[in-house]
């Protein structure tokens, strides 16, 4: 116990954990799951539950549990020393988990588990592990020969290093850049708060001037806001060839990463008997076939094309009457549509940010999820990683459900983007029940010191989504109700249903008995004003036709990759993002961009042929928040407990125990239909 990975009588033990501890936790774990593995392959006991899935289970966890600390601390508070330590101990968790899934024994004992005579009468929840440990044996090789076995166990190693080395290239590419800016004149348009936190990035290096970053808070308000057309183009560029041939430092350079990844990719699908690995991926997620999925994308591409032509039409014409901008690039698409909202909507981004300072933003979050549960959220104490990050636990009558840990601000050393994972899920033990632990990042600006007061930080309308969505999986994690740990909360859940209760959760910051409740100008307290907030209504669909196809581009050059792409035949990368934007885009980046560089999701990021689930789940939460809706029609408002209470314990509780679809149609009584996402997107007739 004096390894503080290896403790797991409760919280990770966040303030003692050092680099140092990790090779030899893992090697102690490691070498106790093999043990039991071994015990398990040994035993002539006709295979039972307790004694079978148990014990590897609870062997597992502990590694996943252990491993999931360091991947994290990876992810928020990166080091050299956390880095090497994760290097060196990570093909040995690939080869661990590759060995694991091709072992016959164990195969062997979940086929039997399936075929003996009590398994129809078996919980739910359990009959589904079964299946899915079968068909994951399947998908990990274990009906592979040995010498291709030998082969597969290669790519899964190689593809782990590789994937790892994506997201290190990303981070080290965005940490290092810095723009200075000497003239204060030069920042002409940019927010005052923006200016001021520029000025304290400068001051923390011990320089003058005003100093910008490629993290999101910083880089973005410049392409928003800045009238220099110049400082935009240089920050876009530098933003769109971060981690490429064109970056900074070849070393960073994720060109032949991604090729080898794919190439991995191919060959792995090829040793399981497909054709591709968009069909192995599919196996375990809703949609069916690769020709399903760019159906469905082809099809709203479709519908959302003629919006999007006018969007960009009326953009082109804006800026170049009012803006003087004959001649619009990327870099200034950003800014011309930020002045035309202004114009039309008569608001501005920065108006509206200055009502949403964080403490009324997570309070008002927390009074939604308390009125449609009825649950309690509450401060609570744990260890953590960094002085930033707070820490709560949910109650349901006086009982703790589930705790989490927010980590809220961007910072040099911690991965882009917002996410949530899983630090312990539920489920029932010898001891009672072991309740579910998660944590949940973000990536925005920081509080800011001005004259020596400190101002609370404000998030912008979109930074409150982005809070409101990564909660949803919070939900999902925390409410479940399943005692079986491989299906309780996200676990098991298919990954085209998993952002189902994310999206969902993103469309009560739209409403107005929401934020009224979680809104008080960050200076004078006042709340959101009926009027500016029927100018965001009135916005909120502005330039959707653009937003959708460019979610539309993302999605199908991913399932081309992962489906039509002929790794060596001479086709690059950048060949097949190209025909996608022919095919479906109407406003094209210029030729040195370099997003796929930094498509973190899908080269590191677990979404490989699965980046359509946001638009596909957005079909089932838009949905699925239509019954709130229709009851607000009734009632006046969407915060309806009863409604809530039905979609949690249908949606939330059931976790992977049954599939998505069935969830849905026991909460919404019926199969899902498109028309609430275009309703909400203003692309309906």
């Amino acid at each position: 116990m004096t390894n503080p990975l290896l403790d797991f009588s409760d919280l990770p033990r966040f303030a003692d954990i050092r680099a140092e501890h990790v090779s030899p936790a893992i090697a102690a774990l490691l070498a106790e799951n093999r043990t039991v593995i071994e015990q398990l392959e040994k035993s002539g006991e006709a295979v039972q539950w307790d004694s079978f899935v148990e014990p590897l289970e609870n062997a597992t966890e502990k590694l996943g549990r252990a491993w999931g600390v360091v991947g994290h601390l990876s992810a928020v508070v990166d080091t050299p020393e956390l880095r090497a330590a994760h290097n060196e101990n990570e093909p040995a968790i690939t080869e661990f988990w590759t060995e694991l899934g091709q072992n016959l024994a164990l195969f062997a004992g979940y086929k039997a588990l399936q075929n003996a005579p009590d398994f129809d009468s078996l919980p739910q929840a359990r009959k589904t592990i079964i299946q899915n440990a079968i068909r994951n044996f399947r998908l990990s090789g274990a009906e592979l020969a040995d010498d291709k076995k030998q082969r597969y166990a290669e790519i899964q190693e190689k593809h782990a290093a590789l994937s790892t080395r994506f997201s290190e290239n990303l981070l080290d590419a965005t940490n290092d850049y810095a723009l200075l800016i000497e003239n204060l004149a030069d920042l002409k348009g940019l927010p005052d708060d923006v200016v001021q936190s520029a000025k304290s990035a400068a001051e923390a290096d011990e320089k003058t001037g005003y100093k910008f970053t490629l993290h999101f808070p910083s880089y973005f308000p410049l392409l928003q806001y800045a009238e220099n057309r110049q400082l935009r183009e240089t920050i876009y560029r530098a933003n769109a060839t971060k981690a490429s041939e064109l970056g900074a430092k070849p070393e960073w350079d994720n060109s032949e990463i991604m090729a080898e990844l794919l190439r991995l990719r191919k060959e792995e699908a090829t040793l399981l008997g497909y054709r591709n690995f968009a069909e192995v991926s599919l196996v375990s997620k809703m949609a069916e076939s690769p020709a399903q999925v760019s159906q469905f994308l082809e099809d709203l591409a479709a519908r959302a094309r003629p919006y999007a032509e006018k969007d960009l039409a009326e953009l082109r014409a804006f800026a170049a009457e009012q803006l003087g901008i004959s001649d619009m690039q990327a870099w200034d698409t950003t800014y011309a549509a930020e002045k035309l909202r202004q114009q039309r909507y008569a608001f501005s981004e920065q108006e509206v940010k200055e009502y949403f300072p964080e403490p009324q933003v997570i309070n008002g979050l927390f009074r939604v999820i308390q009125t449609l549960f009825a649950v309690e959220i509450k401060p609570d104490q744990a260890a953590t990683w960094h002085p930033d990050v707070k820490f709560y636990r949910i109650e349901k009558d006086g009982k703790l459900v589930g705790q989490f840990y927010l980590d809220l601000y961007a910072r040099n050393g911690k991965r882009g983007g917002a996410w949530m994972d899983d630090a312990r899920g539920r489920r029932l033990t010898s001891k009672g029940i072991q309740t579910p632990v998660a944590y949940l990042t973000c990536n925005f600006s920081a509080p800011v010191s001005v004259n020596g007061i400190s101002k609370a930080a404000t998030f912008s309308h979109d930074e409150v989504i982005t809070l409101f969505h990564e909660f949803g999986h919070g939900l999902h994690h925390l409410l479940t109700k399943v005692d079986d740990l491989s299906v309780s909360g996200i676990s098991g859940v298919e990954w085209d249903a998993v952002e189902l209760p994310s999206q969902f959760m993103e469309n009560f910051c739209w409403e107005w008995d929401v934020l009224q409740h979680m809104t008080a100008h960050v200076d004078t307290g006042a709340s959101l004003p009926r009027a500016l907030y029927d100018k965001m209504i009135a916005a909120k669909n502005f330039q959707s036709g653009l937003q959708t196809l460019r979610q539309v581009e993302f999605s199908l050059f991913d399932m081309r990759l992962h489906d039509a792409f002929e790794p060596d035949s001479g086709q690059t990368v950048q060949d097949i993002l190209r025909a996608v934007r022919e095919q479906v885009s109407v406003l094209h980046p210029p030729e040195f961009n370099r997003f796929q560089h930094s498509f973190s999701h899908i080269f590191s990021g677990g979404y490989a042929a699965g980046y359509y689930s946001y638009k596909w789940a957005e079909v089932l939460s838009a949905d699925a928040y239509a019954a709130f809706e229709e009851h607000a029609n009734v009632e006046g408002s969407t915060l309806s407990r009863t409604v809530g209470e039905r979609f949690q314990a249908e949606i939330l509780e059931a976790g992977g125990a049954r599939p998505a679809l069935a969830s849905f149609k026991a909460f919404r009584g019926r199969e899902p239909v498109i028309d609430a996402l275009l309703r909400h997107n203003g692309m309906s007739a």
